[in-house]
């Protein structure tokens, strides 16, 4: 080991020196180490150092105190990389994923400062393990109470940073979709696609949320900015398979509101209206009643269309015997 790491593996080892003296000596090795970044070498020492203060770090009382020893130590790690006239980007990669998911505590790695000393290759090569990794965690599926062990925590932290880093929409999706605990996390997925520009599949993550739901939690959420999508797309028929949808899972006289007005806006109206309501006579009767007499209010006077004048002699009836 290095003059430099020694000197910090000596001085945490020293359990009978008081921690401000023992601090004061790891706060001199850092800023030895600066020193030698500055004049244009360091990395092996930094990364020996670096492990060795975030195993020291592991639930010690002083955990909060190394961290940002940490922290700084990997700044300059980045710095002596990317200083260094050949830098291994895979074996880089490979110690930087192995300090983020070797331990119960792992520092965090901000890739922005690492970025020219992977190179194409080694960013490749991160990707590539990070991915295989995270795509093996079991999907938190609806309703369900996920189980962030050690492992979840630190592979979603990597993957996090990866998206960010890169502005890769797919691994968004493949984070978020990670966790599909609520029908809020199915409208974080359609809206990182809808935000991409990427209609269909936001609209596709709409309905699998809307089929999760059951027409709970989010699902109103969902249904706008699905129908909202389908509109500016031009999918009017889906934009209104998709309000009719919401409106029997819940039928509400809000949802007949939406319906009513996305479907008279495209000529669908008669026949979706005949279908909402001979479904809502099925069960729904109070609504049914509510929706009759609402309509019958907003002819205020005036002529009654057959249609209506046929819906509210059915509804004054009663249910057939």
């Amino acid at each position: 080991m290095d003059a430099l790491p020694g000197r910090a593996a000596a001085a945490l080892a020293r359990v009978d020196v008081p921690w401000p003296a023992r601090w004061d000596e790891l706060a001199s090795v850092v800023a030895e180490l600066s020193a030698v970044v500055r004049a244009g070498s360091g990395e092996r020492v930094a990364r020996e150092l670096a492990e060795v203060l975030v195993a020291a770090a592991q639930g010690g009382a002083q955990r909060a105190a190394l961290a940002g020893l940490v922290d700084r130590v990997l700044d300059l790690h980045a710095v002596a990389c990317a200083a260094e006239p050949s830098v291994d980007g895979p074996g880089l990669a490979a110690w930087l994923l192995w300090l983020q998911t070797g331990f119960a505590d792992p520092p965090e790695v901000r890739l922005a400062a690492y970025a020219s000393s992977l190179g194409e290759d080694g960013l490749a090569f991160y990707r590539a393990r990070a991915v295989e990794r995270f795509e093996r965690l079991p999907v938190i599926g609806f309703g369900a109470t996920g189980r962030y062990d050690r492992e979840r925590w630190a592979l979603l932290r990597v993957m996090e940073e990866l998206a960010e880093h890169t502005g890769d929409v797919d691994l968004q999706v493949l984070v978020l979709s990670r966790d599909l605990s609520s029908g809020w996390h199915y409208l974080q997925v359609a809206t990182v696609l809808r935000d991409a520009g990427r209609s269909a599949e936001a609209v596709s993550w709409v309905e699998r949320g809307l089929a999760a739901t059951g027409g709970r939690g989010a699902a109103t959420r969902l249904v706008d900015l699905g129908v909202d999508e389908c509109l500016r797309a031009g999918w009017a028929r889906r934009a209104v398979r998709l309000r009719q949808r919401a409106f029997l899972a819940h039928p509400v006289w809000e949802g007949y509101v939406r319906l009513r007005e996305v479907a008279s806006a495209w000529g669908d109206w008669p026949a979706v209206r005949e279908e909402v309501l001979g479904r809502l006579a099925e069960g729904a009767g109070d609504v049914l009643r509510r929706v009759v007499q609402a309509e019958v209010d907003a002819v205020g006077g005036g002529p009654v269309p057959e249609w209506l004048r046929r819906w509210s002699e059915r509804v004054t009836a009663g249910p057939e015997r």
